[in-house]
């Protein structure tokens, strides 16, 4: 059972309140917080569908889900972010989660390519994603490609039974 609201939409079915949530949320952790000083909006969520997970009137995570062709030749899962306030409740697993079901929904199930930055590989794992680049600088900050293939994973369940 989820704690979150999670809703879908296209970029023009957005609201101004939600549009701004997201990209003042991107601008807190991607821009402030990793002191990344980069144009944020690149002309692909005009062409996105965009994943919000709400606490109330606190967007608690976010993702935008690209259709095959628009950043890699592969559907792709981007803009990846959870607020600072809600770090460490499982947000960002909820999040990731439902984007990749999202993503199936929306494209079908195929190959899902993201670039992730390299501290969380072993998060992305965990889902399913397998490293497929070699470590490149992306504003300055240890990035890889990662291919999520098997459409049917389900993250391990590390309960044993004796």
């Amino acid at each position: 059972m989820s704690l979150y609201n999670w809703y879908h939409k296209s970029f023009n079915e957005l609201s101004p309140h939600e549009l701004y949530a997201i990209m003042h949320l991107r601008s807190e952790v991607f821009v402030v917080e990793q002191n990344c000083p980069y144009l944020d909006p690149d002309g692909k969520d005009l062409h996105s569908w965009h994943l919000m997970g709400w606490d109330d009137n606190k967007l608690v995570a976010y993702s935008r889900l690209l259709p095959a062709g628009l950043a890699f030749e592969e559907i792709s899962i981007g803009r990846v972010v959870s607020s600072p306030a809600y770090r460490g409740t499982g947000a960002g697993k909820e999040l990731m989660k439902n984007a990749i079901e999202t993503a199936y929904q929306l494209f079908g199930h195929q190959p899902i390519r993201i670039g992730a930055q390299l501290y969380l590989q072993k998060f992305y794992e965990s889902l399913g994603f397998v490293q497929v680049s070699e470590m490149y600088l992306e504003d300055n900050i240890p990035h890889i490609e990662m291919l999520k293939k098997d459409a049917s994973f389900k993250p391990q369940d590390t309960r044993r039974e004796f």
